[in-house]
């Protein structure tokens, strides 16, 4: 049985280095090593396509923001994975709604990227509780047919984008404490705990496609 492969997409070369070494030991065959996304543009052979793509998100000349987008337009059936220092909200949701299949942090344990690179290619997603809760496991394995509200749905929409709670409240024509309160009853029903969470929950259900987040973010 052949080993599953995979590309690395990093600027920094020692680290990419023993990122190579560590998925070779975990049983994936590196076939591409690239600084940044202009060389994965530039060097991605299309006979020759990997299972997966571990993603640095801040490179120089074309960084993994964009260059998941060039992915998800060109190669779909590619999975992305992210990979960065950072847990911030606005990266989190940035490389979803581009395409990014999982996102994993630097300092992750080596079994943990096993299990996370294995989730990635058997369920074709991966993020883990540090990034996103424990909902993902929910909206996964749960038959539970939630009723959302027309306003809860529209506030979801909002939420996608990179609008502060304040302009989605502009936006909508209601107060910011009325959409804390949309807010903090979407988080008790959907048994979520951050804005993250909402935005895979409404990806995951339907309710906002990736295209919609991607113009969404343009407008705004």
């Amino acid at each position: 049985m052949s080993k599953p492969t995979i590309v690395l997409v990093d600027d920094h070369v020692l680290l990419r280095n023993g990122l190579a070494s560590l998925v070779t030991n975990l049983d994936f065959d590196v076939i591409l090593e690239c600084s940044n996304g202009k060389e994965l543009t530039e060097q991605l052979d299309p006979k020759n396509l990997p299972d997966l793509i571990l993603m640095d998100i801040n490179m120089p000349e074309m960084d993994g923001y964009e260059t998941t987008l060039w992915m998800k337009k060109n190669y779909p059936d590619v999975k992305v994975v992210a990979l960065s220092m950072y847990d911030e909200e606005n990266s989190i949701i940035r490389m979803i709604k581009n395409g990014a299949r999982g996102y994993i942090l630097k300092d992750t344990r080596p079994q943990d990227l096993h299990h996370a690179l294995n989730s990635v290619l058997t369920k074709g997603f991966y993020y883990s509780e540090t990034v996103t809760g424990k909902f993902i496991h929910k909206i996964h394995n749960e038959e539970a047919n939630i009723k959302l509200k027309p306003t809860e749905i529209e506030f979801l929409k909002l939420a996608a984008t990179e609008m502060t709670y304040k302009e989605i409240a502009q936006k909508m024509i209601l107060s910011p404490r009325t959409i804390d309160g949309y807010r903090d009853q979407l988080f008790d029903k959907l048994k979520i705990k951050s804005r993250v969470g909402l935005v895979i929950y409404a990806i995951k259900n339907g309710i906002i496609k990736l295209d919609y987040l991607q113009k969404s973010t343009t407008e705004v």
